[in-house]
């Protein structure tokens, strides 16, 4: 069975990690997935940030994949991101070895604690400095206490003793005084470790878990209270061992912050930190669960039967509603056409009831010689005094008349019932109609859903795969590109990159370049101690210009120079101020007049995945990685225009069975490799 929720074992070892990594990080935003997930984007020290999924009920992890967020923030993300956005996160902890998180953040406003409840349907609070309610998730009233706004917090009750601070005589008077409880069972009641982990300790002392508690010996007794101290301090302590287990079938059944003896027969997958387990554990069930639930082949089966039935209710409903525009059409047209004898039917109970005889001698007389009164396929059948109504029967049609009204008064009713019917009729069509094409769709649906219940998933996880954030090297996080002879080139972003791209990523023998124009950004060509050739500096050269402030300004050229690192400093000649993300030159500038502003974007394909990767650079060096490439000069066309046109062009230059998923590939992938967003593309 697929684990569902965590333990407080579970808890202990994301709590250990998270203490280490998102400390006294800052919050960048939050998001809101759903009724239950929320999402805090952390930034840590450095350029480091985090990405950290709390569900309410199930779940709480560092996440490395990229999650869809809705446009439309509700109202609990509003409130959260006006509380803590731009807060430090003080610290995390976990509250009585419970399956209850606490974050302390400190905000404009004060101390404020985010409590994550992983048991039962969960919550998600926000507590304030004097520990009353803020904000909640799920508001509640309950029997033990209450989560509404306003209210001071307090705690679930306790699932039991914590096995942190429980003493040993403490723990073998508990347990003796279960008496007749299997051991299982008390370990988990009385100490809230979950059965998970209350059987794993019994397994690996080889204690039979059926064995009642007045049949342990002391010996057993304490070798039980040290296995579970021996656990603990192995997850307080940081020992872990992170696993995916896998079924026979290769499907993910439990993630676990240390080795079980109870899955010692399964295949696992060891993982770095038991964050990473819990995110790819969670992500990847959670994304099979999606794709399963949008088409479950049993609940089509269901609703194909239903549907089945509803028609042959409607169809038998149709051909009674038909038959009944027939019969009552027929009855009135019958009634006009034995007026005559139906009208001296009538008569003769009118008129002797008028003449004052009962309704039993007219019945009598008119029984006994309705030969003499009708003919032979008119039949008088019986006569309803209490609401004087003539039951007859015409050429095989049997109905009634009503003495208080004349003939015609009923051939009408009869005209009228037919109208109604037929009117009915109409509407059983319609409903008919309606239902053969659910059907007909559901149908359709349930033939794709079992042609595709194993493509499916498959393809959510194809999916899945694209959505993971590959960790970045420290370069990535600047522009940059390979030279065509091997040599990185990393250029800044703004003053704030500038300033760390030189200060932290430049070493001696490592050559800067900067464009002759206020509000260029400073190149570096990382030599690893090896002479860069002289296309190199040309293309780090142009590198350095078309990011310019001259590509902007429409230039065609402009000129670069480069210097050393020892040539750069901060201070410049005597009360010159120096900005921060700028540098004062010492020396000679070795000068590349005339450097034309130009850049050329590629694509490149994987063979075995078809994976295609965008390239940007210098246009030498783009030249030398991928045949299919376009060159980009500065002009007026800008953003979705240009970048479609870019895609466009690649495309055309691409084998055939390639171009589709470069036309519909993201134009983000390309939006930074085209300096201020516009230009002009080269034909």
């Amino acid at each position: 069975m697929q684990k569902r929720e965590f333990t407080s074992f579970d808890v202990a070892a994301v709590v250990r990690e998270l203490r280490e990594n998102i400390a006294n990080s800052r919050v960048i935003n939050v998001y809101q997935l759903n009724d239950k997930t929320l999402l805090l984007k952390l930034h840590g020290s450095g350029e480091t940030t985090f990405t950290l999924v709390l569900e309410a009920g199930r779940r709480l992890h560092l996440t490395s994949y990229t999650l869809e967020k809705p446009l439309v923030p509700p109202a609990f993300c509003m409130a959260l991101r006006k509380n803590l956005k731009g807060s430090k996160l003080i610290s995390v902890e976990q509250y009585e070895f419970e399956r209850v998180i606490l974050f302390h953040f400190k905000s404009k406003t004060g101390v404020l604690q985010l409590v994550l409840e992983l048991f039962g349907e969960g919550n998600i609070i926000l507590v304030d400095g004097e520990n009353k309610i803020l904000q909640a998730l799920h508001y509640k009233r309950m029997r033990d206490r209450n989560i509404l706004r306003g209210e001071f917090f307090s705690f679930a009750p306790p699932s039991g003793q914590n096995p942190l601070k429980i003493s040993k005589q403490t723990f073998l008077d508990s347990l003796k005084s279960f008496t007749d409880v299997e051991v299982v069972r008390a370990l988990a009641r009385f100490l809230g470790i979950g059965g998970i982990y209350a059987e794993e300790i019994l397994l690996r002392l080889g204690i039979d878990k059926t064995t009642h508690c007045n049949d342990l010996s002391l010996h057993q007794a304490e070798t039980i209270y040290n296995c579970l101290h021996e656990m603990l301090f192995q997850i307080l302590n940081g020992k872990l061992e992170p696993n995916i287990v896998l079924d026979e079938a290769g499907k993910f059944i439990d993630v676990t912050p240390l080795r079980l003896k109870r899955y010692e027969k399964l295949k696992a997958h060891t993982c770095a930190s038991f964050n990473e387990a819990l995110d790819e554990f969670y992500t990847r069930t959670t994304t099979l669960e999606e794709a399963e639930a949008g088409e479950k082949i049993d609940a089509l089966k269901r609703e194909l039967e239903r549907l089945g039935r509803v028609m042959a209710e409607q169809e038998k409903a149709l051909k009674e509603a038909e038959q009944s525009v027939e019969k009552y059409r027929q009855i009135g047209d019958a009634i006009y056409m034995h007026s005559v004898e139906l009208q001296t039917l009538l008569n003769k109970f009118l008129k002797d009831r008028k003449a004052g005889k009962k309704w039993s001698e007219i019945i009598s007389e008119i029984s006994a010689g309705k030969r003499q009164v009708l003919k032979p396929h008119i039949f008088f059948e019986s006569f309803d005094e209490q609401n004087r109504i003539v039951n007859v029967c015409v050429e095989g049609l049997r109905f009634s008349l009503d003495l208080q009204k004349d003939l015609f008064t009923n051939a009408a009713k009869f005209y009228e019932r037919a109208k109604l019917a037929k009117r009915k009729l109409e509407g059983a069509k319609a409903a008919l109609e309606e239902t053969r094409k659910k059907f007909e769709e559901t149908e359709a649906k349930f033939k794709e859903a079992e042609a595709l219940k194993h493509v499916r998933p498959a393809k959510a996880l194809e999916e899945l795969a694209e959505r993971k954030v590959k960790s970045k090297k420290w370069f990535e996080k600047f522009r940059w590109f390979i030279s065509s002879d091997g040599f990185l080139i990393v250029a800044g972003k703004d003053a704030t990159s500038n300033e760390v791209l030189i200060k932290k990523y430049t070493v001696p023998n490592d050559i800067v370049f900067h464009a002759d124009i206020v509000g260029a950004p400073f190149v570096v060509v990382k030599t690893g101690g090896k002479q860069p050739s002289e296309q190199c500096l040309q293309e780090a050269a142009e590198f350095a210009a078309a990011f310019s402030r001259g590509w902007r300004e429409g230039f065609a050229s402009a000129d670069v120079y480069w210097v050393t690192l020892e040539q750069l400093g901060k201070a410049g000649e005597s009360g010159e101020y120096v900005p921060h993300g700028a540098f004062a030159v010492k020396g000679k500038r070795n000068w590349m007049r005339s450097t034309p502003l130009r850049i050329a974007i590629g694509v490149s394909v994987e063979e075995k995945t078809g994976e295609i990767t965008f390239i940007g650079g210098a246009a030498d060096a783009v030249k030398a990685k991928t045949k299919a490439y376009v060159t980009v000069i500065p002009g007026d066309t800008k953003g979705k225009e240009l970048f479609k046109n870019i895609l466009k062009k690649l495309a055309e230059k691409t084998p055939k069975e390639h171009r589709e998923k470069i036309l519909n590939a993201s134009i983000e992938k390309i939006r930074e490799l085209v300096p201020y967003g516009k230009g002009k593309v080269l034909m």
